[in-house]
């Protein structure tokens, strides 16, 4: 009988620390709702203690999750565990994962402390930790470098303290798979109460080795492996969990080994969090890149068409990738719309389908036929529109050419009010911004500005990605239409509305903060 290996996702922690905007609470939720349907079986999604708008984060999402194990991240500091403990005690089940820094290195200049002290600690923390819950999972950081006997002696430790779950992080992405798996397979030998615990391993890829350690390690005994979708994460990324899990699928007669993972929502969940994140997939990426099983050789054409299996070790329809494309006009009902996303595998939670319709005739009637990947891009972009969202697009015109400055006018409905003005500017997208930053006020550095069209030829849509600055914080937006100034118009509007939801949390969450202190005063008096 084979054996599992947990997946544990960390791509709404691990993973966020890499993007140039942090994702809103709707994002994050739909990436874990995701993820919760591809089947992880533990989900890490933040940091509590970090900020307030994290706290929010966590908690919402563990109101909601109910088939995998939500988990937060806390140093081996009492506040990180408390306040882990609150925000993810609305979940129906949680795990709290605390970890601290193991290496000689580490532990002299960033600690500034000893060895002993540091066990003592992670003793105290876990102790802690459980009781809030028995599910602890104790990460020794930079055990890449870390001496084996050092190791040995934290990981008994830790054990004996409580934790269910040991990590093994090569925090840096120094080793070399076959050292990585030598570390666990030492553990295996030296640590007597090893048996009590799941030993899991976290990979980076800064070498370009984190799947390579991860497969390693888990040859060697571990038995969770943690990283991220499409390996997004700190410096050069994390362990590609899609890589790993394809690997356990397709060599499971070798390694004897199975995962919970539903594998035709890997490609789904995958394009979801390259959209939601703005980070593309390389086209030669593993697993789920446009050219993972794009042959162009002819002798490999040849050999593909005679049986898949001479050049394909795993199917497209294997991740839940489908070749089947239906033209829809503006003629077509609700129902055919619905009955197409439920053939491209969407589920009625995924999406408004009044708001998609509405979308879909406006683009029908513009471009004639609407394929997949226009009612997939659609989706994508009315998901990320907020119910009550302040600014909306209400109109606007460019004038432009090779001889003359680009001109703007623009019309915002700003809540009930219709607001307007124009600008001059370098190309119609800067004097639409122009414009646009003239009747809202806002001080706005664009800082990324990212095209991309969702489909082939002339028909296809522009998506356009930007990337702002306000006051010291990042913030994304997306637009999508047929027309690549309206979709950079719209772009900016969906920051704007970005920008208003985080000023209205930061309040709401500072008035909950005060009304906390003020109740917390009356009790002490």
């Amino acid at each position: 009988m084979s054996q599992e290996v947990i997946i544990f996702d960390t791509t709404l922690r691990d993973g966020e620390q890499a993007l140039q905007a942090s994702l809103s609470v709707k994002e994050k939720i739909q990436i874990a709702m995701a993820l919760e349907r591809m089947g992880v079986d533990v989900m890490e999604v933040g940091f509590p203690v970090s900020s307030p708008g994290d706290f929010d984060s966590v908690q919402s999402i563990a109101r909601q999750i109910k088939n995998s194990r939500v988990c937060a991240l806390a140093r081996c500091v009492e506040k990180d565990i408390d306040v882990a403990a609150e925000a993810l005690k609305v979940a129906d089940a949680f795990r709290i994962h605390t970890f601290i820094a193991t290496s000689p290195m580490h532990i002299a200049t960033k600690l500034r402390s000893t060895l002993d002290d540091v066990i003592e600690r992670a003793i105290y923390m876990i102790k802690r930790a459980r009781n809030y819950t028995d599910d602890v999972e104790f990460s020794c950081e930079d055990a890449g470098r870390t001496p084996i006997d050092d190791l040995s002696r934290v990981v008994e430790a830790a054990i004996n303290a409580g934790a269910r779950t040991i990590n093994i992080p090569d925090t840096v992405g120094y080793t070399l798979p076959h050292e990585f798996g030598n570390i666990i397979a030492s553990l295996y030998q030296r640590v007597p109460n090893i048996d009590k615990a799941i030993i899991s391993v976290h990979t980076h890829d800064d070498l370009g080795l984190a799947v390579g350690n991860a497969m390693a390690a888990i040859n060697a005994g571990a038995r969770q492996v943690e990283g991220t979708l499409n390996g997004i994460g700190e410096r050069a990324g994390n362990c590609a969990l899609e890589e790993v899990i394809m690997a356990i699928k397709v060599r499971q007669k070798l390694m004897n080994l199975h995962t919970n993972i539903h594998h035709q929502e890997i490609y789904r969940t995958s394009q979801m969090v390259s959209k939601i994140c703005n980070m593309p997939i390389p086209a030669n990426k593993a697993v789920v890149g446009a050219n993972a099983f794009a042959h162009s050789s002819g002798i490999h054409q040849d050999g593909v068409l005679k049986n898949r299996e001479n050049y394909e070790i795993m199917t497209p329809e294997s991740i839940g990738l489908k070749e089947v494309q239906l033209n829809l006009t503006s003629r077509s009902g609700r129902a055919a719309v619905k009955h197409r996303m439920e053939e491209m595998g969407y589920k009625d939670c995924d999406y408004n389908l009044d708001d998609l319709y509405t979308a879909f005739l406006k683009l029908a009637d513009k471009k004639g036929q609407v394929f997949d990947y226009d009612l997939e891009a659609l989706a994508f972009i009315n998901n990320k529109q907020e119910d009550a969202a302040l600014y909306r697009l209400d109109y606007f015109s460019v004038q432009s050419g090779s001889s003359v400055m680009a001109t703007a006018s623009v019309k915002l409905a700003c809540g009930e009010e219709i607001k307007s003005e124009a600008a001059t500017g370098n190309g119609p997208v800067d004097a639409v911004y122009k414009a646009i930053n003239r009747i809202t006020g806002f001080d706005i550095n664009l800082v990324q500005y990212q095209l991309s069209a969702k489909g082939h030829g002339k028909e296809a849509l522009g998506q356009v990605d930007i990337v702002v600055d306000y006051q010291n914080r990042r913030f994304h937006g997306v637009g999508l239409a047929t027309d690549i100034v309206e979709s950079s118009a719209n772009a900016m509007v969906n920051v704007l509305n970005n920008i208003q939801r985080a000023q209205m949390v930061e309040k709401e969450l500072l008035r909950l903060q005060q009304q906390n202190n003020k109740q917390n005063s009356q009790e002490t008096v």
